[in-house]
C-alpha cells in the first residue's frame, strides 16, 4: 500500500469490533421494547425462559429442538426459523442458550454461522397491577450480512413483542397460550 493509504482492514465503523468473525468486521447494534401484561411473574418467566412455547409468538419459528445442555447454560436449544429473501424461503437452524433465569431477569444468546450472535437481554418488574417486561436485543454479525440480519431479528422481535402481552393475559385468566 502506498503512504498515507490506510488498509481495508484498518478502515473501521465505529460501531464495528473485530470479534469473532475471521478475516471480517462484525457490526452491533441494539433495539429495545417493553410489554405490559396482567399475569403473574412466574407465568412470564415461564414462557420467557422456554422457546419451545414461543413458537405461535416469534413469526419465524418453525421449529424447537431441546439439545443437551452447553457448559455455563440452563438450557440449550437448536431453533429452525422459515427466513425470506425476495421470492426466496429457506429454512435457517441457530442454536440458543438459556444462560440466566431468574423473578426478575432472563438471558439467552443465539449462534449462528458465519459469526451471528443474537443477545435478548429480559427484564421483568411489578408496576401498579401490571408486570413491566423490558427487553434489549442485541445482534452481531459480519458487516456484508448485518443488515438483513438486523431487520429480520427486528421485525421478528417486534412481531412476537406485539403478541406477548395478550398471550400472558390469557394465561393469568386460565386460558391457553400458543406451544
Amino acid at each position: 500500500m502506498p503512504p498515507g493509504v490506510a488498509s481495508p482492514a484498518a478502515v473501521r465503523d465505529d460501531r464495528a469490533t473485530d470479534e469473532g468473525w475471521e478475516g471480517g468486521v462484525v457490526r452491533r447494534e441494539s433495539f429495545s421494547y417493553t410489554v405490559q401484561a396482567r399475569c403473574s411473574r412466574a407465568d412470564a418467566v415461564a414462557l420467557l425462559s422456554d422457546p419451545a412455547r414461543q413458537g405461535e409468538l416469534h413469526p419465524l419459528i418453525v421449529r424447537v429442538r431441546r439439545l443437551p445442555t452447553r457448559p455455563g447454560a440452563r438450557a440449550s436449544y437448536a431453533i429452525t426459523d422459515r427466513l425470506e429473501l425476495g421470492p426466496l424461503r429457506f429454512p435457517v437452524t441457530y442454536q440458543a442458550d438459556v444462560l440466566v433465569v431468574s423473578d426478575d431477569e432472563i438471558v439467552t444468546v443465539a449462534r449462528q454461522q458465519p459469526g451471528t450472535t443474537v443477545r435478548n437481554h429480559t427484564r421483568l418488574r411489578a408496576e401498579a397491577d401490571l408486570l413491566r417486561i423490558d427487553v434489549e436485543i442485541t445482534l452481531s454479525a459480519p458487516a456484508p450480512l448485518f443488515g438483513y440480519a438486523f431487520r429480520q431479528a427486528r421485525a421478528a422481535h417486534l412481531g412476537l413483542a406485539s403478541r406477548l402481552g395478550a398471550a400472558l393475559d390469557r394465561e393469568a385468566d386460565g386460558g391457553p397460550v400458543p406451544n
